[in-house]
């Protein structure tokens, strides 16, 4: 996902942490008096579940407060990691969460426990399915706006709350009015399934993350595709991007002519950094001149990625590949 960045997407991103913050304390009161009415299993693991939600939206505002932190002396590529590491940490609540869960539904189904005052229990779980709509819609206005990875990951977990409070009142209906014993329990196990499902799914975008993952294919062809307009360039090799928080980050060697003067190869470089700067604003740029025909046989990626393939493949997918001769 590309965006434009801007020196407001802290803002941004701390509003929506703010929202969601707000949002899970009013659910969470809400449904701990549900809980204490109803004594459903299937909603004590949505009690549990927006319990964590807090919590998470509390790391995500934390999260979002460090990335949005400028560059300093000891951090000089920024703080945007703190979004990655605020996501994993809600994964790990997650997952705490679906065990905990699953093991109290299992002692219900082996005890046939039931939930009484189901009405309550269904009337809380419709209000959270509208206050949760409302926090999503905003969400993804300012996700579509910052590409946070801390605020993605709690929109992911409120997204799977829709599906939670459904399967709360689809338990308690069945329970109440068709006397289907045991199907709070085995909702309530579905839920813990379902939130460690989302916790593994969540743990992969941070995980890239943390772990420099190469931007994706569409992204680094359109990347190249601004690079190749140049008409003084004779190749382009070694091209490595990352993400971190919301910021890119990319490095790569350019072949120019070898009788430039380094006043003429500066300019080059220039101009090129501009395009890609209006092409893909706010990515950080490290461009290393090289004289036409030099190779570094050592280097991860040694082919010219200008160049067409000739099996017809995108050069975009040799950026992760071993050195090849030019």
């Amino acid at each position: 996902m590309d965006m434009t960045r801007s020196p407001d997407h802290g803002d941004l991103n701390r509003r929506a942490a703010y929202a969601s913050i707000s949002v899970a304390a009013l659910l969470l009161a809400m449904k701990a008096y549900a809980v204490v009415t109803t004594g459903s299993t299937a909603m004590l693991g949505s009690l549990a579940d927006t319990g964590l939600d807090l919590v998470a939206s509390l790391a995500t505002l934390i999260g979002v407060w460090i990335g949005a932190q400028p560059a300093d002396a000891n951090h000089r590529f920024g703080h945007g990691k703190a979004e990655a590491l605020s996501a994993m940490f809600q994964v790990v609540l997650i997952s705490l969460s679906a065990l905990g869960l699953a093991w109290r539904a299992v002692d219900e189904l082996l005890a046939g426990g039931r939930p009484a005052e189901a009405e309550a229990g269904m009337l809380v779980s419709l209000v959270a399915i509208g206050a949760t709509l409302l926090l999503l819609a905003y969400q993804r206005r300012v996700i579509r706006a910052t590409g946070s990875l801390a605020i993605a990951t709690d929109n992911l977990h409120y997204s799977s709350d829709l599906v939670l409070n459904l399967a709360v009142i689809a338990a308690l209906a069945l329970d109440h009015w068709l006397g289907l014993a045991g199907a709070d329990a085995l909702f309530a196990f579905g839920i813990a399934l379902w939130l460690g499902w989302g916790a593994w799914g969540a743990s992969q975008a941070a995980i890239e993350q943390l772990m420099d993952h190469e931007w994706p294919l569409e992204k680094r062809e359109r990347f190249l595709a601004v690079v190749a307009q140049h008409p003084e360039l004779k190749g382009l090799h070694d091209l490595r991007t990352r993400t971190s928080g919301n910021r890119d980050f990319v490095q790569f060697h350019v072949w120019v002519d070898g009788r430039m003067t380094v006043t003429e190869a500066h300019r080059v470089m220039d101009e090129i950094e501009a395009k890609l700067l209006d092409a893909f604003p706010g990515v950080e740029i490290l461009i290393h001149p090289d004289p036409d025909g030099h190779v570094d046989d050592a280097a991860l990626g040694a082919h010219d990625l200008l160049a067409p393939m000739p099996d017809g493949t995108s050069p975009a997918l040799l950026v992760q590949g071993g050195p090849i001769k030019r």
